[in-house]
């Protein structure tokens, strides 16, 4: 096989951010593995945006291709079930961070990783979902195995110009719930309505004023934590279901035990790693029955050469959706 293009993480100097540069590298350089996959397209992730940038301490181990998750199509593998030109899906299991990921034209990954294509489903679509898809699915999933119905009231979405925010509203709004979007982006509603938010706020204040407040939410779906979180534990309503799953509004969390003992609340912690078994059975409903109605205007299409001042866009609080790669611009 010839040469081909990846984004690869350089060893950091001391004090410095890891250099990021355009390689062209072999097979043979990848990291192990007994599947090789031709990546189609690959998502870019918050954290992929943090380990590009020297941030958050994401990566240790260096070089590394960033790229926490991918789609394309098998060019070998150990594994009798995956057949060369077979559609897959990888995210998790450290790819990008431990191991490297999607952001080249090929990767090589244990079979064990591989998720074949759910039908109806392109290359893009599933890229477009990646990562972000899968966790704004598993949200949802778990908060409906918790009882959680249409019927129940509104379903706060913050963080929501993010990318698993950005899905979270669309398959909520599939599936009948009225999503309410916060967000500090005033120029982002519209992008938000069309995406099916039932209504579009403000991040309100956030000072706590006592440990509860008046109920206004039947469940949330959080990417931001900290002060936001600790906000809507105090506004959700009783029984209401709360996933969280970001860290981006910060890492610790100060609340009571008010609205778990009074009100009954829960908080759902939300982990996008998990069993195969799992992810076989959200990849399906992100195929039918939470399938998103607006991927097209979710997803930003960008080169790999463009990788570095989208990673910066991103952490700078400038980018909308999903950002997807194309590997053939």
């Amino acid at each position: 096989m010839t040469s081909f293009s990846a984004f690869r993480l350089e060893i950091p100097g001391a004090q410095t951010p890891p250099e990021s540069h355009i390689r062209q590298l072999q097979v043979d350089d990848l990291s192990p593995g007994d599947t090789l996959i031709k990546v189609a397209f690959a998502g870019v992730n918050y954290k992929d945006a943090l380990a590009a940038n020297g941030q958050g301490k994401i990566v240790r181990d260096y070089p590394r291709i960033s790229g926490i998750d991918l789609s394309g199509h098998i060019v070998s593998s150990a594994n009798g079930q995956l057949k060369e030109g077979d559609p897959v899906v990888v995210h998790g299991f450290g790819l990008g961070v431990e191991h490297d990921g999607g952001h080249a034209q090929y990767a090589r990954v244990s079979s064990d990783w591989v998720l074949p294509l759910p039908a109806g489903l392109s290359l893009r679509e599933a890229a477009t979902l990646g990562a972000a898809g899968y966790t704004a699915a598993l949200a949802l999933h778990w908060m409906e195995m918790c009882g959680l119905c249409p019927d129940q009231g509104e379903i706060a979405v913050t963080g929501a110009t993010g990318g698993v925010a950005s899905i979270a509203i669309d398959i909520l709004n599939h599936c009948g719930y009225q999503a309410v979007a916060i967000t500090g982006k005033h120029a982002a509603h519209d992008y938000l309505k069309k995406l099916g938010a039932a209504r579009v706020m403000a991040v309100p204040d956030l000072a706590p004023n006592g440990p509860l407040a008046s109920g206004q939410w039947a469940g949330a779906i959080d990417s931001v934590g900290g002060p936001v979180l600790a906000w809507l534990l105090r506004t959700t309503k009783p029984e209401g279901i709360i996933t969280a799953f970001g860290n981006a509004g910060g890492a610790s969390l100060s609340t009571s035990v008010f609205p778990f003992i009074l009100r009954g609340v829960k908080l759902l912690g939300i982990n996008a790693g998990g069993p195969m078994a799992l992810r076989r059975k959200i990849w399906d409903k992100l195929a039918t029955v939470y399938r998103p109605d607006h991927l097209d205007d979710i997803c930003q299409v960008v080169s790999l050469r463009s990788l570095p001042q989208v990673t910066k866009q991103m952490l700078e609080r400038k980018t909308t959706g999903r950002n997807v790669i194309d590997m053939a611009l």
